[in-house]
């Protein structure tokens, strides 16, 4: 299977659906059930941390099964040997926790990567080595303002939050410049562990999703 997300479309996407689901969990079949539960509420961005047991099939799962629109990536992508292996599961992008090997590598490979990047010089360095975005991690570390400072100066670059930020945080990070959201614990809960509260997964992605919408009524 290879990924059919194009790099020039992803980020768009992502924009728009303002929300990635990060899944990390202990059981590949709760990851699937949880990835699925987050598309059929909406979410359609999710990604799948490659820490997960069984993380390439779950990748593969999902991407069998996702509805049209719905993109699912790999997390914690640190290595160049890495990104074959996720663009053979299907996976439509890469989410790496720092500026490592693997961007480079994803770059040159046309699969989009959100990079993680927390100073001024890891964004800089992170989109040199031909990231898509950078993902901010983690956020809840320097909070809103800190994303709006970092803005001041690297305008172009399209951040997103990523690392503690619930409802009331993602509101403020998307005030303060945030292209999208990466939710974890606040968003998935206990769903990717086996017997985990899918309900509770499907409630908080409908919050997720309410709020996105009211960001985007009173987005300039």
């Amino acid at each position: 299977m290879t990924y059919t997300f194009s790099e020039e479309a992803f980020l768009p996407g992502l924009e728009r659906a303002g929300v990635l689901g990060i899944i990390r969990g202990t059981d590949q079949n709760a990851a699937v059930a949880a990835a699925l539960a987050l598309f059929e509420e909406g979410i359609l961005f999710v990604e799948v941390a490659l820490t997960t047991p069984g993380a390439l099939d779950a990748i593969e799962a999902i991407a069998g099964r996702a509805p049209a629109g719905a993109c699912v990536g790999a997390g914690t992508v640190m290595r160049a040997a890495d990104v074959g292996r996720v663009i053979n599961a299907g996976a439509q992008f890469a989410v790496t926790p720092a500026v490592v090997e693997a961007i480079a590598e994803a770059a040159s490979q046309g699969l989009p990567v959100l990079a993680g990047a927390f100073t001024a010089t890891e964004a800089v360095n992170a989109m040199d080595q031909g990231a898509t975005a950078v993902k901010l991690f983690p956020a809840s570390a320097g909070g809103p303002g800190y994303l709006k400072a970092l803005r001041d100066p690297l305008p172009h670059t399209p951040f997103v939050a990523v690392g503690g930020v619930g409802l009331a945080e993602g509101r403020e990070f998307l005030r303060a410049g945030a292209v999208a959201l990466g939710v974890g614990g606040p968003l998935v809960g206990d769903a990717a562990t086996p017997g985990g509260d899918l309900t509770a997964i499907r409630l908080r992605a409908r919050q997720f999703m309410e709020l996105i919408t009211e960001a985007k009524a009173v987005a300039p």
